[in-house]
């Protein structure tokens, strides 16, 4: 909250780094507003404050949003997306946050699994509804769009929450989805072919620039989690196992990258991958294959006739 530490580690930890560094974004905190510190969260907004203050001074909040990401467990309806609501503990900062948010442009990041969702009620919920697969569908009975897919719905279901607050013009992008490849035995649909089929799908759906049937002209920008399996990570299984790769470099499957950019030569997308690997990652070689994952990505965007 301190605006000469926000500006002192904005000098130190971005600047010397960009632009050749493509930083677009600070997170400030993660599902802070559903971790339970009510102490962390009426400091957010002023935390944010301060660093885009920062980044202000410096000439780089142009460049740089500031947001912080939050979990579906914000909302306390989500389904039919149209009747969602945000929680009612948080009717006093919620409007704080989004405020911040409309003035300074930056967007509502959401973390979003339908993973999550499928291994709770995996009789009523279609595999193939989470999945991004050919499927019948939902359509919500008071807007009367159609949804081919949960994590559009889950979107949508923000977007609407937002508009009850008054705050309907904000964008909303994903900052984590995935789904793990491996499992324990009560984790339903944790298995490497429904992984490899739902980011598949995904990056598919990137590619082609779709948006969300509430706002199908506004490319939903979506991030990847995760680049690696995260093989310390405590809890279940599920946990340790949403990487495209594993912590000594190997393959845990492949999402197909290279089919995808064969087929979408015309593409504006990028595609974006996340990963919160500890440092037993960087003893193995780490920084290595990042390098050559973004030296691929680079040659993948040019093929792609897009400017870097």
């Amino acid at each position: 909250m301190d605006p000469e530490q926000a500006l002192q580690w904005v000098t130190t930890r971005i600047r010397p780094y960009f632009p050749a560094t493509r930083i677009t974004g600070i997170a400030v905190g993660n599902e802070v507003f559903t971790g339970g510190d009510t102490a962390l969260m009426t400091n957010l907004v002023p935390a944010m404050d301060s660093i885009h203050a920062a980044l202000a001074q410096l000439g780089l909040d142009q460049y740089i949003h500031v947001s912080t990401p939050s979990s579906l467990a914000v909302l306390s309806e989500s389904y039919p997306p149209s009747t969602s609501c945000f929680r009612g503990e948080l009717a006093a900062i919620m409007p704080q946050f989004l405020q911040f948010l409309a003035s300074t442009r930056a967007p509502f990041w959401i973390n979003a699994y339908p993973y999550f969702a499928f291994k709770d009620e995996p009789n009523n919920i279609s595999l193939d509804y989470v999945l991004f697969n050919p499927n019948l569908g939902m359509v919500d009975p008071y807007t009367k769009l159609h949804y081919d897919n949960m994590l559009y719905a889950q979107v949508d279901a923000v977007i609407f929450a937002m508009a009850r607050m008054g705050f309907g013009g904000l964008e909303v992008r994903v900052s984590e989805t995935g789904w793990p490849s491996k499992g324990d035995e009560n984790e339903v649909g944790a298995t490497v072919e429904n992984a490899a089929t739902y980011n598949k799908n995904l990056l598919r759906r990137q590619l082609a620039n779709e948006g969300t049937p509430l706002r199908p002209n506004m490319r939903l920008e979506v991030y990847l989690f995760a680049l690696f399996n995260e093989d310390m990570k405590p809890g279940p299984t599920s946990e340790r196992n949403y990487g495209l790769f594993q912590p000594d470099e190997t393959m845990v499957y492949n999402v197909g990258l290279s089919a995808l950019s064969s087929v979408s030569s015309t593409s504006t997308a990028s595609i974006s991958l996340t990963s919160s690997a500890t440092t037993q990652v960087e003893r193995m070689g780490y920084q290595s294959l990042v390098y050559w994952m973004f030296v691929y990505l680079l040659a993948f965007q040019l093929l792609s006739r897009r400017p870097f």
